[in-house]
């Protein structure tokens, strides 16, 4: 069974696209007494707070038309900021060359966090890597156990 997540994204990638906006990333909280849905959206140039409140409206009609998720929830539609979230392939590809924080699902050779600089984003053993360097040290972190990725803020 799919989770809300990944129904939201179904549907919020293609409205999204249409209004010419890159879904980034989707976070679905169980509150106390609602959900909380937050949405991170992104465009060549960034976004403005008038394309947040235009996703914002339509992710509203779109989730109140699926009842997804079930009952009484808030949303949160905004950019995804200067720490940004690493989800998607595209934004592997995309930020090459990044310094980027990464933390593991299980230890990589000793370690579950990594700061580092994206080398690259590649096919290795039937299935996708990030290659990093960490001080001069190549760590290869395979997709599957990365838990999050982010672009690291640099002053």
């Amino acid at each position: 069974m799919q989770s809300y997540r990944e129904r939201i994204w179904e549907i919020a990638e293609p409205a999204l696209r249409a209004e010419g906006l890159d879904l980034v990333e989707i976070e679905c909280l169980r509150m106390k007494s609602r959900w909380l849905v937050r949405i991170y959206i992104d465009k060549p140039g960034g976004v403005t707070l008038d394309d947040c409140q235009a996703a914002s409206n339509l992710m509203g009609d779109l989730l109140d038309l699926h009842d997804i998720p079930p009952g009484s929830y808030t949303l949160e539609v905004s950019s995804p900021g200067l720490d940004r979230p690493l989800v998607r392939e595209e934004d592997f590809q995309k930020y090459k060359g990044s310094r980027v924080n990464i933390k593991t699902s299980e230890k990589i050779e000793g370690s579950r966090n990594f700061h580092g600089t994206l080398l690259d984003f590649a096919d290795e053993g039937g299935g996708k890597a990030l290659i990093v360097d960490v001080d001069g040290k190549i760590y290869r972190i395979p997709k599957e156990k990365v838990l999050k990725a982010h672009l690291a803020y640099e002053l």
